[in-house]
Order: structure tokens, then sequence, then C-alpha cells
């Protein structure tokens, strides 16, 4: 299908000024303070979108932002940063000559934007977001799309740069597609169920435009997106923080289908276990490769979108009811994650060493682990410092495998503890060349071969080892490199993660993904002019830039929030 013409220097005229959001202090990990209505701070809004400001701290911040108290001279400055939102007005890269900090922009930079640019996609003369790839050499397929969670690292572009248009347009025309009925042979999905993607259909004869979604019904292995609901939460929050305007998320429609989602995700059952269970590629990583159960990714998400949703949903009825039911699901889904999927040096050796067949409330293996399936790699993969969240847990069953995504989404929402999104930074550095190795970033680590991989991803061909989702190199998660290391004060692991990848990706026409061990080869079935590639390196290097567009995807947590909680005997949470 092709794409309408795209006028690459397509812009709205926006306001120049500076548009600060909100400020409200509030307790993030007692969340059953949640429940009370936000104490407002200095602000002509009546209802406030998130914490402390920490627009005036970034490094070299713009001359009318001044620092209120905070400590220049500590070596960790990048920790005092708060949650903000970022000035509307103020653009960055292409659309100015100069950065914030003073420096001329890395060429690339310009090159970047005017490929987003023509990655728009338009309906009814508005823009309504990016295709996945404007790759002409290879067949469309399904990447002449828009993508949900392919268009986030792009509309977190057009944010940063204060164009929040079709980050609105497309909230509002994938809340429309929520709306409409959805079926796979003669099954009725949940309502609440958000498309993966959508298209738009052009009709010449009749001088029209339609939109086609598809919730899976196309989708390889017919599985719903679990990610898509999550990432649309997500979005709608980072727009209402990056622009002030709480009218979007206060609509009507919004609230309703945010609440759409949680009942899909808040719903009672036969669980026994707070984390959602999800069917094998349901997330970013859409194909057979052993993640169904419980994946990190899903969990990190589906925390940070009731994260999230706690800061929209209104104060009414129907909200409060809601924000009862997150606050609840927090309580238990924190404690699940930090307390199980958690791996240390320490937590390892007692996994090595656990009894089996424990039965009653005192089990320390509680759920049944088997010493003996412990891969012989994670003894050497694991550093004397560092940990991270393991890919998933069920009974008799933990997958060991390290999960890029999982891992900065739970530094960003805050579901990994200080002491955790330290330990995770840690294990990036002690394990670079695994990691990172010459094009940043490993999906997964390390890749399934022989055997396993046939049992494991029924032969895939595209899942080969050190290929795509099977420990295949994505730079589009750059992005979320950069954030967990800004909002960890670590900008030097994104610096040097971001300069690796500018001495390829541009040559090599923005690849979707890169193969083998160390990422150095284009992926053999990879798209060129991949969009979430493209904008992935621009909110990156605009992050770097301005460490204050951090507020509009990182939440912190409550400065009082108690130490991580050690596993008791009891099953109780």
């Amino acid at each position: 299908m092709s794409t309408p013409d795209v006028d690459v220097n397509h812009n709205k005229n926006l306001k120049t000024e500076d548009l600060l959001c909100p400020l409200v202090e509030y307790e993030e990990c007692d969340f059953s303070k949640l429940l009370e209505k936000p104490r407002l701070l200095n602000i002509e809004r009546q209802r406030s979108l998130d914490e402390r400001s920490l627009s005036e701290l970034s490094i070299g911040m713009s001359p009318h932002h001044s620092a209120r108290g905070v400590d220049l001279n500590s070596s960790r400055i990048f920790e005092q940063l708060d949650s903000v939102c970022s000035p509307v007005g103020r653009r960055s890269g292409f659309s100015t000559p100069r950065s914030q900090t003073g420096f001329d922009p890395h060429p690339m930079v310009a090159e970047a934007w005017e490929a987003l640019r023509r990655s728009l996609v338009y309906f009814r003369g508005q823009p309504v977001g990016t295709i996945a790839a404007l790759d002409n050499t290879e067949e469309n397929l399904n990447y002449d799309q828009v993508f949900v969670r392919d268009f986030v690292p792009s509309a977190l572009a057009f944010l940063m740069n204060g164009e929040p248009e079709i980050v609105r347009n497309f909230i509002l025309k994938t809340l429309r597609l929520q709306s409409w009925e959805k079926k796979i042979d003669r099954f009725q999905l949940g309502e609440g169920v958000m498309p993966a993607s959508f298209k738009v259909l052009h009709d010449p004869v009749r001088n029209s435009e339609t939109l086609i979604a598809d919730f899976g019904e196309s989708a390889i292995g017919r599985v719903a997106p679990v990610d898509s609901g999550f990432w649309w939460i997500i979005l709608l929050r980072a727009y209402t923080k990056s622009t002030g305007d709480t009218s979007l998320a206060e609509l009507p429609e919004c609230q309703k289908g945010m609440r759409l989602i949680l009942s899909l995700c808040l719903s009672e059952g036969f669980d026994t276990f707070p984390t959602l269970l999800c069917a094998d590629g349901c997330c970013m990583i859409d194909r057979r490769m052993g993640v169904y159960g419980y994946p990190i990714e899903i969990q990190a998400l589906f925390f940070m979108a009731l994260r999230c949703a706690l800061l929209l949903l209104k104060q009414d009825d129907e909200g409060k009811e809601f924000i009862e039911r997150i606050v609840k699901r927090l309580h238990a889904l924190s404690y699940h994650m930090r307390s199980y999927f958690w791996l240390d040096l320490k937590q390892l050796n007692d996994i090595y060493r656990y009894k089996t067949e424990e039965y009653s409330h005192t089990a320390v293996n509680k759920f049944n682990v088997m010493p003996d399936s412990l891969p012989e790699w994670v003894f050497d993969f694991m550093p004397l410092r560092g940990g991270y969240f393991i890919g998933n847990v069920s009974p008799a069953r933990m997958d060991f495998r390290w999960f890029c995504l999982g891992n900065c989404i739970a530094i960003l929402s805050s579901l990994a503890t200080p002491e955790q999104s330290t330990a995770i930074m840690d294990l990036i550095e002690s394990r670079w060349e695994e990691l990172v190795g010459e094009m940043p970033l490993k999906v997964c680590y390390p890749a399934m071969e022989t055997h396993e991989w046939r049992i494991i991803t029924g032969c895939d061909p595209k899942n080969t080892r050190w290929s795509y989702h099977n420990g295949g190199s994505w730079p589009v998660l750059l992005w979320l490199l950069t954030a967990a290391c800004v909002k960890t004060g670590r900008p030097q692991i994104a610096r040097r993660a971001i300069e690796i990848a500018e001495a390829r990706l541009l040559k090599d026409h923005w690849p979707e993904y890169y193969d083998g061990k160390l990422g150095r080869y284009i992926g053999k079935q990879a798209r060129k002019a991949q969009t979430w590639s493209i904008a992935g390196y621009l909110v990156a290097k605009m992050m770097l830039e301005d460490p204050s567009h951090l507020g509009m995807i990182a939440i912190e947590e409550d400065k009082q929030m108690k130490p991580l909680l050690r596993r008791s005997n009891s099953w109780t949470l």
C-alpha cells in the first residue's frame, strides 16, 4: 500500500514560550496515599499531573531555567532529577541551528529528522502516526502500517521537539479503533483491547480514506497485543506531562478507554500471582520465543501503565473504584517482582542451593524450581556487582535470560528500587561486550541455539541464533537505555552507546536490527529506513542534551520508600 506524499517541512506554528507542568508532591510507594486528592503547589490548573519538576536541574540548561536548591557539584547530579514536563515550545536538533548545550548537533540529527518526517502517515489531512518502515526494496508485509508500540519513540521525539499535534491525533484515532468490534474467527476479544497496528486505506475512485486496524487477527500466531494498551496509557501520560494540557486525558472518551484497558488487566480469576499471564508473541517479541507465562516486558509495562493511570484517572465515582483496585495491585505486584524476579549473585547462589518438593507456607523454594535447571551461562554472566530482573517466573520454571526492554522500563517506572536500578546499570557496564558490543542493544541475552532453539522457537528461520529477537541487536532500544542512564545518574553509559551507534546507523540506512554475537552484521531480514530506529536515536540524543525530557517517560518513587522487602517464609503478601 502506498502512503501519501509527505511534506518534509510540514510543521505547525507552536508557541515558543516554555510551558511548565503543574507541580505536585506525593508519596509514590505508599500507594494508599494516592487515594487522597493530591496537594497542589502554586499552579493554575485544578488538577495536577505528577511529582516535582526537574526542568531546572538539567545539565547544560537554557538560561531561562534556574536550579532551585540543587547541589551542582554533586558527581551524581542526575540522581537528583525528579519527574518533569518538558517545555512545549523548545525544539531540539533539526529545528534549531544550535543545541541547548551550545554545541552543534551531530550531522546525523538533521538526516534523522528528515527521515522521520518522511515516515508520517496522514488521515484526512491530519498526521496520525509514522509508518513502521519506508524500505521500498522489500515486500511491505505489515511494515506499511502504524504500530502502537513502534510509534512511541516517534511520539516522544515530536513531543520533545514541541510538536504535540500528531501525538494527540494518534491517541484519539487509536482510541476510536478500540471501540470497534474485534473478532478472530468466531471469538470476540475484550472491549478494551487496543490494536497492534492500523493503516490508512485510500480509495481513489471514491476519493475517500478509511482506517483498517489489526487486533491480532492478521498477526503471526494470531496473538492479541497485550502491550498496546499499556503503551497507549504511558503515551497519554507523556503527552499530558510534556504539554501541561490535561484536557485530552480528562475527555470522557479517554477516561473510558483507560478503564476498559484496566478492566482487562485487573479482572479476577484463577490467578495466584499479581503478574499477568500472557501468550507467546504478545509484545515486542511477537514470535514464538518462549516468553509465554509472565514475561518481564509485560509485567514492567503493566506496572508503568498502572502508575500512569493513577495520575490520569479522575477522582469521580468510576475513577475512584479503579484507583482503589490499582493501589492494591501495585502493592502486590511490586512485592512479587522485587522478590521473585530479581536476580543477583546472592540470589543466584540461593537458588543453586534450593531444596525441592517443599510443602506448606514455610517453603523457601516457593515455585519448586529445580536447581539443576540453572543454565551454565548464568554463572559466568552474573558479575560480582550487579543484577537484573529475569525473563519469566512461573511454577517450576525460571527464564534467566536478560531482556533489555523489561529492565529499562523497570527502572523508569521505579518498579526497580534505587539499589536495583544501580545494579542493573552495573550489570550493563560489566557485560558491555555481551549486551552492547558493536551495535546497541541486545533485545535479549543469550541466544538460543541447536536443540533448545528447535524446541522453543519451532525452528523459526527468522529467530536463528543471534538474529532478530533471538539475541539480535536493536538500535531502537537506545532511547530506553538513555532514559534509564539519565534516571540513574549514569549518562556516560548512554553517551558511549550512542557514539557506537552513530558510527554505523546512517551509513547502514537505519536498519531494524543487527545480527551476530557482537551485532556486527545488518540483520538478514532487517528492513532499512526503520522508523523506530530513527526515532529511538533522536530521543536518545535529545534526552542527553536536555535531561528534563526524562520527566515525560519516567516516574520517581517516594523518597521515603522502604527498602526492598525480604522474602518471608509466609506466602502471605
